[in-house]
């Protein structure tokens, strides 16, 4: 399994950044794709999720409205659009797959412990 973060940068706050997760070694398109960050704030936190075909798409509170999660699965990659950033959303991004195939599971305690090595986004206020 390899997961590949990148798309970060640094960008004022109300900025927008798009992230994308490039995954190789697994069948992606029957595995839930999450996306995790670690915040100096709140530490390790789950930011979203999206499900296989892409569909069904769910969000921390405090991202919510703000950033959109997509995938394509003809590339074997997924997206994060991130609008309206704020200085809390600083923070280094890991993308995650499930640990199970084609197991429906949107919840923070769903995909595997090992990452790519993450993008660091840093927004300035």
């Amino acid at each position: 399994v390899e997961l590949l973060e990148s798309g970060g940068g640094l960008v004022q706050s109300g900025g927008s950044l798009r992230l994308s997760c490039a995954a190789s070694g697994f069948m992606f398109s029957r595995y839930w794709m999450y996306w995790i960050r670690q915040t100096s704030g709140k530490g390790l936190e789950w930011v979203s999720s999206i499900n296989i075909g892409g569909d069904n798409t769910y969000y921390a509170d405090s991202v919510k409205g703000r950033f959109t999660v997509s995938r394509d699965n003809t590339k074997n990659t997924m997206y994060l659009q991130m609008n309206n950033l704020k200085s809390e959303d600083t923070g280094e991004y890991f993308c995650a797959k499930g640990k199970k195939m084609d197991v429906a599971c949107p919840g923070s305690g769903c995909y595997d412990p090992y990452w790519g090595p993450g993008t660091q986004v840093t927004v300035s206020s």
